[in-house]
């Protein structure tokens, strides 16, 4: 068999693992409903930190953020086998899925905010947070290169897992407050929504990464854990049903570190080729509509 043969091989393999994990995963959140148990799990205003309460709100944050993120970096060695054309167009995808999540959570914090506040402060904090982060993100992006001996693509990685970070701890606020107050119910069609939604960040996460080849499990791991992670620490707050406004400041502080994440992308672009050419690109252009078009829709799944 030729070296040509063996690489579509494993570019093939690689490929089809991670969707394999995927089917698994929902055809068995599907036919035993995980979270179903939890619904007496009590929450609300007043709602103490006991054990059933640990486990019942973490599992929220687990199957909502942890697991569809983790399984969504499975895809680091498909991309890591990707020609030129193809790595432009996952790059493509990456930009279009963050600009997506980036109007959706602007979109999703200044409505929690405006629960609580007028609409004039809402607008005036949620955008000073927002660019405090935007600015916070980039002095940290600095010293992530500099720790990380110049590994550009790393501290991108990191970057877009901080970002979705922040995100992830404002929606499970918002879920883990919506089911403290009875307004959604576990069922397993919230939670494959959830599951496809949040996979495709895992895959934002190592589109940088298509190039590096010594990112070891561990590292990944991390990533995982920084950007699904706070998906817990928010439903175990949500659940005690807190402010509308710390949901609202999670999402500003969530959109500014997406914000200058985009940028970034589009700054590494701009210093190998013309941003232009990029963007003109058939590949990319097909990315950013594929990976706005997957928010979007798995959005609608998730509800």
């Amino acid at each position: 068999m030729s070296s040509a043969q063996n690489s579509r091989g494993s570019l093939l393999l690689w490929g089809v693992i991670p969707v394999v994990l995927l089917g698994l995963l929902l055809a068995w959140v599907m036919m035993t409903n995980p979270l179903a148990e939890l619904s007496g799990t009590q929450g609300g205003p007043g709602a103490r930190l006991t054990p059933a309460f640990l486990w019942g709100f973490g599992l929220i944050g687990l199957y909502v953020g942890v697991l569809p993120v983790m399984l969504g970096l499975v895809w680091r060695p498909f991309l890591t086998r990707l020609g030129h054309v193809g790595r432009d167009f996952v790059l493509a995808l990456t930009i279009g899925l963050l600009v997506y999540l980036g109007l959706d959570t602007i979109e999703d914090g200044i409505e929690t905010m405006e629960e609580a506040l007028p609409m004039a402060t809402t607008i005036a904090l949620f955008f000073a947070l927002a660019i405090a982060a935007y600015f916070a993100v980039e002095a940290f992006s600095r010293w992530a290169v500099r720790r990380s001996g110049g590994s550009a693509d790393w501290s991108t990685a990191m970057l877009i897992a901080l970002g979705i970070g922040l995100h992830n701890f404002g929606e499970g606020l918002a879920i883990g407050a919506a089911y403290a107050l009875g307004e959604i119910a576990l069922g397993a069609i919230l939670v494959v929504g959830f599951t496809l939604h949040n996979t495709t960040e895992g895959l934002a996460i190592v589109a940088p990464l298509s190039k590096e080849t010594e990112i070891g499990v561990g590292k990944l791991v991390l990533l995982g854990l920084i950007a699904g992670g706070p998906t817990i620490v928010g439903a175990w707050l949500g659940g005690m049903v807190v402010s509308p406004v710390t949901g609202g400041i999670a999402l500003a502080l969530g959109a500014g570190a997406i914000a200058q994440v985009v940028l970034k992308l589009l700054a590494t672009v701009s210093k190998e080729r013309s941003l232009k050419g990029f963007l003109s690109s058939p590949a990319v252009i097909v990315g950013l509509v594929v990976g706005a078009a997957l928010m979007f829709a798995t959005g609608k799944i998730a509800g």
